[in-house]
């Protein structure tokens, strides 16, 4: 019978003489290394016509040390009970900082974008959108993934009252919500993507193909989109451990991430919506 996590955090702490949680020795942190590396190598390879089983084995590492070190953080909260309150207050602080490092990351995006729209240099012949460039129309698709993002904030935070209520029912019907509009979101901007009057790769004397735009488009957009599917894959863990009834009403800081992260991930898209597909398609034609 596993102990209940309070006694066990007692326990804990009378035998350290202190209320924080010194981790064992783990192979996920250089696996994990190990992995990524892989997977930035196979990318590169993958855009140059090759290193598409690198890319995949590396995506795979990189998803299994996830899994196992999801799973070894789950144990020490839920089940060893080495979450004390001083360790909680410490990993708040850590992913307030995470998340803000995760701003500056859009900012620098955001930065090139504005430093070319704002001041287009002469290679686009002083213009924005730059000639031969097609932006997408802001009211059609991406107004509907605005509005499928900002009503998953709203999922989310219905989940959360339920959680604080003790709802597991509501906090099961949010979550699950949350999910589905997530990977809606993801399938809308897919089925964007394909439609675009302009691409990444660059070819010489070829309007929409490559330069600056694309570029900044394609990377502030994508990479939302990227953590989009990361935020998804939290909820989704979020929601295993809540049918296993692994959060309390004042023990659940798994799910107080996963919200934070998500709706981080909404603000950024309300910015890319305004500046990118709003004020940055001016008065160029637009495609639906």
């Amino acid at each position: 019978m596993v102990a209940p996590a309070d006694s066990t955090a007692e326990t804990h702490d009378a035998e350290h003489k202190h209320p924080w949680h010194l981790v064992d020795p783990s192979p996920w942190p250089v696996l994990g290394a190990l992995s990524g590396g892989v997977l930035a190598v196979g990318t590169v390879l993958y855009m140059h016509d090759g290193g598409s089983w690198l890319l995949a084995l590396g995506f795979l590492g990189v998803a299994a040390v996830m899994a196992f070190w999801f799973r070894d953080v789950t144990r020490e909260a839920t089940f060893q009970g080495h979450h004390s309150i001083p360790v909680q207050v410490g990993m708040r602080y850590g992913m307030a900082l995470f998340i803000a490092s995760e701003v500056m990351f859009f900012v620098a995006w955001f930065w090139a974008f504005f430093n070319a729209s704002l001041f287009p240099p002469e290679q686009i012949k002083g213009t924005w959108p730059p000639p031969g460039i097609i932006p997408f129309d802001p009211w059609s698709l991406p107004f509907l993934n605005t509005l499928i993002l900002l009503t998953s904030g709203v999922t989310l935070t219905w989940a959360h009252h339920a959680l604080l209520e003790g709802n597991k029912e509501h906090m099961l019907q949010g979550l699950g919500l949350t999910i589905f509009l997530g990977l809606i979101f993801t399938g809308v901007q897919g089925y964007e993507y394909s439609h675009a009057a302009f691409s990444f790769a660059f070819e010489e004397d070829a309007p929409g193909k490559g330069g600056i735009y694309p570029t900044v488009f394609y990377m502030a957009t994508g990479f939302h989109g990227f953590h989009v599917i990361v935020g998804t894959t939290f909820l989704i863990v979020c929601f295993y451990r809540a049918y296993k009834d692994h959060f309390k009403q004042d023990h659940h800081f798994g799910f107080e991430a996963a919200a934070w992260y998500w709706h981080f991930v909404d603000v950024v898209w309300l910015f890319l919506f305004c500046c990118i597909y709003w004020w940055g398609a001016g008065d160029a034609p637009t495609i639906s």
